[in-house]
């Protein structure tokens, strides 16, 4: 019993219930207990086998029978071994037993590095906005303890030009010495997953400097560099292969213009700094919801403004060790025009990086080009400079153009960074997904997958959203409403290829601590393998803004079968240590 004070000699008494099981819940259970009053274990594991499409053991199955009694009731050794209705349905809503997707690796590890998405940082070094926070490692072991695989470290020389510090250039950001990050990196690299970190090197630092970061780096993290034999690679290894290594990818040392001026027969033109330069003005990409100063940001440096590789190829004698650190070669090849340096190349491979308006601008023409460029190469897509308040922009043109990495702000909460967290809950959280078959396939006449054909539906999902319940043990009584229990609704919805995407409302269930909404959604997905299903819970408001309740997201190639506990995360990401929905998912 529940009571709020309306004035003060009054007060409103709202009566807590536990959940109820829905009345499929019921009805399977009546089915798969014969219509009595308790369900054996060989019965649960049929249930499990036909309606969850779970394949589980003798053992498995009866231990899980055991663990759900014993968490029940309580008790070390309990006489009975049959399950009762409320058995049933805890079992049901334990997001411990019960999960909506898996957590261990499920996919092909063996493929080349390339064939896969990589969860990706972006200036993970900040605190906070990119103008004005401090930067830390702190930011960095949280993404590592993530999963997050690719670390982004801007560095530049201190003002004695005698050690090197990680902050973001011509802003105001407090720096943090590079050594501190590269320990708290070795430190944390694989805390949440055995694959790979890449750091992004951003460089700006002379060759006697870059010489000094060598040394940090072979001292630091020793035979967990993984350093090519050969200058470039014609292919990458395999995640399965680089466990427990670390790659650095970054340009090589620029060749200095004396040595340059030596060579008459040389010219060389520097590229200057800004995406609209190199490639022409890009369009804006203003999402509603982002408080953006503008389309272009003087001092938003392209990370590929690098002189030719003809520059590459002298620049050699600078800082050799600085260079064969480098695994993966950022870098624009000869040739001023994005459809050149998409060209790919037989005998190595690269990296290229493109701000997210450069990215939608080639997606208008160069579609295939992109995609045809990813089967081999890595592409890097990065925020635009005028993010300041460290915001994201959306990630699926990224992944649909098979982009292995989307450069994300993790410290920038909000609708876009759920999608970056729900894509990589896939293959076990452990950083790495494999990019789907359409995007690595090539046909009889050499052609590739092409994003603006109209795709028939593959797939269709059924969604049925039961219940929720956990806010009255995660909240405050006055936390939602100060004078009634919460007015709970759940959007559903997929995120994914713009065929795809839609948004759905359940009804409003009022003065409710334990929502029970029962509504069913259908999904017809065209490129379900890049399907996200969204999950958002409010609480209505009729005066002022609804208050925000939990949200997940979830890879819909991974989705389980059957009846699932659904756990809910707040803003940032972080997991309700309660609040959880039950949902039923079917494939048709």
């Amino acid at each position: 019993m529940g009571s709020y004070r309306v004035c003060v000699c009054f007060q409103r008494r709202f009566k807590v219930a536990e959940a109820e099981p829905p009345s499929d819940v019921k009805e399977l259970f009546q089915k798969y207990s014969d219509g009595g009053a308790h369900m054996t274990p060989d019965n649960f594991r049929r249930f499990l086998a036909e309606v969850q499409g779970d394949d589980v053991s003798l053992i498995e199955h009866q231990n899980v029978v055991e663990q759900v009694l014993h968490k029940r009731h309580h008790i070390t050794k309990f006489a009975r071994h049959n399950l009762t209705l409320d058995d049933f349905h805890y079992f049901l809503f334990s997001t411990e037993f019960n999960p909506p997707i898996g957590s261990k690796v499920n996919q092909d590890m063996s493929a080349p590095l390339s064939h896969y998405f990589i969860y990706t940082g972006h200036n993970s070094y900040l605190t906070g906005n990119q103008l004005s926070s401090d930067c830390s490692d702190v930011p960095i072991i949280k993404a590592l303890n993530r999963g997050v695989r690719v670390v982004e470290l801007d560095i530049w020389p201190n003002s004695t030009k005698d050690d090197v510090l990680v902050l973001h250039g011509r802003t105001l950001t407090t720096p943090v010495e590079l050594i501190k990050c590269l320990k708290s990196i070795k430190e944390h690299a694989f805390a949440a997953s055995p694959y790979p970190v890449i750091i992004t090197l951003e460089d700006h630092l002379t060759p006697d400097l870059q010489a000094k970061v060598a040394q940090m780096l072979t001292k630091t993290f020793g035979d967990m560099l993984f350093c090519p034999n050969h200058e470039t690679l014609k292919e990458f290894p395999s995640p399965e292969e680089l466990k427990g290594r670390i790659l650095i990818s970054t340009k090589p040392p620029k060749e200095y213009a004396e040595t340059v001026k030596e060579n008459n027969s040389f010219k060389l033109e520097k590229s200057k700094d800004s995406d609209d330069d190199e490639w022409g003005k890009e369009v804006s990409t203003k999402n509603q919801n982002e408080n953006d100063v503008g389309d272009s940001d003087p001092n938003q440096h392209s990370e590929d403004d690098a002189v030719d590789d003809l520059a590459h190829e002298l620049c050699s004698s600078e800082a050799p060790s600085y260079k064969h650190l480098i695994a993966i070669h950022a870098g624009k090849p000869k040739g001023t025009t994005l459809k050149d340096a998409l060209k790919v190349e037989n005998d190595k491979v690269r990296r290229l990086s493109l701000s997210e308006q450069a990215l939608e601008k080639a997606t208008e023409s160069l579609g295939t080009d992109l995609i045809r460029f990813t089967q081999k190469n890595f592409l890097r897509v990065y925020p635009k400079g005028t993010r300041f308040n460290s915001s994201n922009y959306k990630p699926m043109i990224g992944w649909m153009h098979g982009a292995q990495m989307v450069a994300f702000n993790m410290q920038g909460y909000g609708r876009n960074l759920w999608l970056m967290h729900g894509m990589f809950r896939s293959n076990g959280g452990c950083g790495y997904v494999k990019k789907p078959e359409f995007l690595m396939n090539v046909g009889p006449n050499n052609e590739v997958f092409n994003p603006k054909y109209d795709l028939p539906v593959r797939k269709t999902l059924k969604v049925k959203v039961y219940l929720g319940d956990g806010w009255r043990m995660d909240f405050k009584q006055t936390h939602f409403d100060t004078y009634s229990p919460p007015d709970f609704y759940a959007r559903v919805g997929i995120a994914g290829a713009p065929a795809d995407q839609i948004m759905k409302k359940t009804k409003i269930i009022e003065d409710n601590w334990i929502p029970t909404w029962e509504e069913e959604f259908t999904f017809p997905l065209r490129v379900p393998e890049l399907a996200l299903l969204r999950v958002e819970v409010h609480e209505y408001d009729m005066s002022e803004t609804d208050d925000f309740a939990g949200q997940t997201c979830l890879p819909v190639a991974e989705l389980k079968q059957g009846i699932r506990a659904v756990p809910l995360y707040d803003r940032k990401g972080e997991k309700y240590n309660s609040v959880r929905l039950l949902m039923r998912f079917e494939f048709i």
